[in-house]
Parts: structure tokens; sequence; C-alpha cells
């Protein structure tokens, strides 16, 4: 017998419905919005990327980027796509209107960046992403523009 749930091309469970531009699926045979191609990406093609994703408020899909950057590092940047990655959920709450989850998640975030912000690694404004997100946290119902990568 076959599973009825939708699979990738190497098996695993994959939801293969259509999403919004926040990721939530959407019915079945609706018109969504692109998906994040899984691949390999250099750090300037996903900060590119992400950084247009942001600009298109897509933060679901940076954050797919981000995450995919994150899991393909190993070493002492790893905690900074992590924490990229968190900061881009924390902005899909706050546009989803999860004012809890903005906070917790985005407060994640920028605390895992923070430790960066001297270095600023690939030209990251740490320091101005780890300042957007504390404004976030502390008010997360208020209107947040979409932040920079990059300086």
């Amino acid at each position: 017998m076959t599973s009825p749930r939708d699979r990738d091309a190497l098996g695993r469970a994959e939801n293969a419905r259509p999403r919004d531009g926040l990721g939530r699926p959407l019915p079945r045979g609706s018109t969504g919005v692109e998906r994040v191609e899984a691949r390999e990406r250099s750090v300037a093609e996903a900060l590119d990327e992400a950084q247009d994703y942001l600009d298109r408020e897509m933060p679901f899909h940076a954050h797919e980027v981000l995450e995919e950057q994150w899991k393909a590092t190993t070493g002492p940047e790893r905690p900074l796509w992590q924490g990229l990655a968190q900061l881009a959920v924390g902005l899909t709450h706050q546009r989803r209107g999860n004012a809890r989850g903005a906070t917790t998640v985005t407060t994640r975030g920028a605390d895992a960046i923070a430790p960066f912000a001297e270095e600023a690694p690939h030209g990251i404004d740490v320091a101005g992403l780890v300042t957007w997100a504390r404004a976030l946290a502390a008010h997360p119902d208020d209107e947040v523009p979409v932040p920079a990568l990059r300086s």
C-alpha cells in the first residue's frame, strides 16, 4: 500500500500543497507562490536570495534559504546562520499576527548572532540586525520594516 502523504524524490514526507507568501499551506488546487529550490548556494547567493525574499515580504522563504545555509555550515559560523534563520522565522510570526512567537524567536535569533556584531562576517550588518530584532521583539504588534541583511 502506498502512503497518501506527499513525498520528495528520496521518499521523505513533504507537503506539496501550494503555499502563500508567508508559508501557510493553501487548499490543493490553489495558486500559491514559488517554492524555495533546495540546492547548494554560496554565501553571497544565500544572502542575496534571502534578501530578495525579505524585500518581497516572503520571510518564510528567506528562512528556508537561511536554514539550508545553517544546516550546511560547520564550524564557528553555524550559530550565525541559525540566528539569521530565526530572525526570518520571527518576522514570519510577526507578519502572521503571532506576537508571542515573533518575540520569542526573534529574541533567540538576536542572541545567536550578537557575538558576530564586531566581525560582521560576509558584510552582514549584524549590529543593525540585532537592533532591528530587539525593536521587533519589544513591539511585535507594530509595523516593522524588512531588515537589510548587509549594510
